[in-house]
């Protein structure tokens, strides 16, 4: 078990590198909120981890890392780089960070986590915040809209890209659900029905109904 020595905090370093090991999740949780608090130290450590030959490690490193924000110089870099791993998970955690803060250039992986159904609530929680900027909104919503024509009897893919659509930011998604609302599979209708519903009331709390 890991203690604090008598001489004062635990090293930033050492609590990395108990991060890479610990297999239990609430255990390593607790660790990342304690490294997350250590102004940003240990990320070399991380960053080893991020390129280990054990896939495990890796994906305990990215989230550690993804923990740390941008308040650690570097680990943008070590995230990006993460995105090419060839291990799916690995991938999604960086994407879904360097989404959370503001990176465009992740929308696909995130559409693509979408229609996987792989984190794909995370996933469409980051691309509505991405959504805020009106530009990159219709890239996402392009995108989305590509994914249903290319899944046009997979409900499931369908009621997942809904709710992606239903994330963005005002009614970006509005004309496309209304549309899926006529959907052929009935209960990818009814799902776009409901989301239309959420839409408008919103509309109506913001004034632009």
């Amino acid at each position: 078990m890991l203690t604090q020595p008598e001489d004062g905090p635990i090293p930033a370093e050492v609590l990395a590198g108990s991060v890479l090991a610990e297999a239990d999740p609430h255990v390593a949780g607790a660790l990342r909120w304690a490294l997350a608090r250590a102004g940003g130290e240990g990320l070399a450590t991380l960053a080893a981890g991020a390129r280990s030959a054990d896939v495990d490690v890796r994906r305990r490193a990215v989230v550690a890392i993804a923990e740390l924000g941008e308040t650690a110089p570097g680990a943008t870099e070590v995230l990006v780089a993460a995105l090419d791993d060839p291990d799916g998970t690995v991938r999604r955690h960086a994407a879904l960070a360097l989404g959370r803060q503001g990176m465009t250039s992740v929308v696909p992986t995130l559409v693509g986590m979408v229609v996987e159904g792989a984190d794909d609530v995370a996933a469409a929680e980051v691309l509505g915040a991405l959504s805020e900027d009106p530009g990159c909104a219709d890239r996402i919503l392009a995108a989305l809209v590509d994914e249903l024509a290319a899944a046009p009897a997979d409900g499931a893919v369908r009621i997942r890209l809904a709710q992606a659509l239903v994330e963005l930011a005002g009614t970006t998604g509005q004309e496309v659900l209304r549309r899926l609302a006529q959907d052929d599979d009935r209960t990818v209708a009814l799902v776009a029905s409901a989301f239309v519903g959420v839409l408008d009331e919103r509309a109506a709390a913001d004034g632009t109904a």
